[in-house]
């Protein structure tokens, strides 16, 4: 179900391009882009009455930090009109429902809580009693982390930012979710990662399921002692901006042991629309050490 209506939370566990080509990349490089940071940006998609009435502003943001940042708006929002007059919009639905996106990519959606009641939130506010926004201008102020997930730290490469959109401008022909194809991003599905002790993980199985799909994962230890690699159950985001899968820090779902000299199997899900396309998993694996996640977006686009 989607709803426009339900608060975002805070950042769980820490907190127009056409073309979608990937590269691959070293595992051990992991997920990261370098490049100058410049925040995270929105672009108005619509603007008209919600249904209770007030004004509604649909929104798409996009991460510009240069690297995995998850972000979560703080406060209410300001509305300017074109004649200087403002109001405050105080129910705020602009976040990456705790996930971290990956730089060059857009959303505008994501799964909101209760875990057993999920529902869809679009992002976007809505402002009560505003004037027409015609010629308006909304602010926003974010706070956003970015980089590998620490548990420990959930905190590191914290920073805050102030969203500045024009309302005049409405955004029509938005691609999701690549907004700009980032060099070292995008790794093929078939891509053998080194995860925590150097043991292997490799994606060996895509299928749709009733609800969505299924993600068959294979590791391999080299080593010559048991272990545990993490990936908690990885969203997808696809094309049409929705970022699918409910957030929980990626340690708490247990992982099969992958005993010394030996490999280990499971299966993941993630509840998608029957026709829903174009995705990729935002995945998270344990690595370098206990409950540090490194990231990666693996291209499951032709499933």
């Amino acid at each position: 179900m989607i709803r426009g209506a339900r608060p975002v939370a805070l950042l769980c566990g820490a907190v127009l391009v056409a073309g979608c080509a990937y590269i691959v990349v070293p595992a051990e490089e992991g997920g990261r882009a370098g490049g100058e940071s410049k925040g995270w940006t929105a672009v108005a998609t619509s603007v008209g009455p919600a249904d209770s009435g007030d004004l509604r502003i649909d929104l798409t943001i996009q991460n510009q930090t240069a690297d995995w940042s998850a972000m979560v708006a703080t406060g209410p929002a300001s509305l300017t009109a074109a004649d200087g007059s403002s109001a405050s919009c105080a129910s705020v639905f602009v976040g990456t429902g705790g996930h971290r996106l990956a730089p060059g990519m857009q959303m505008r959606g994501y799964v909101a809580g209760p875990k057993a009641a999920q529902t869809i939130e679009l992002i976007g506010v809505e402002c009560v009693g505003a004037p027409p926004a015609a010629g308006g201008k909304l602010s926003l102020n974010y706070r956003y982390v970015t980089g590998d997930y620490n548990y420990y730290h959930p905190d590191d490469g914290h920073a805050t930012g102030t969203l500045e959109v024009n309302l005049d401008q409405l955004a029509t022909d938005l691609a999701y979710p690549i907004a700009q194809t980032v060099e070292g991003i995008v790794v093929a599905p078939d891509v053998e990662i080194t995860a925590i002790n150097d043991v292997l993980l490799t994606l060996v199985g895509v299928e749709r399921t009733d609800t969505g799909l299924a993600f068959d994962w294979h590791t391999q230890n080299p080593g010559e002692y048991p272990s545990n690699v993490h990936i908690g159950v990885p969203p997808v985001i696809g094309a049409d901006g929705i970022l699918y899968g409910f957030y929980e820090s990626p340690d708490l779902e247990s992982v099969p042991v992958t005993a010394a000299g030996a490999g280990a199997d499971w299966t993941t899900e993630v509840t998608v629309p029957s026709d829903g396309s174009g995705f990729y998993i935002l995945l998270s694996v344990e690595s370098k050490k206990q409950r540090l996640f490194v990231h990666y977006a693996i291209d499951v686009s032709a499933s």
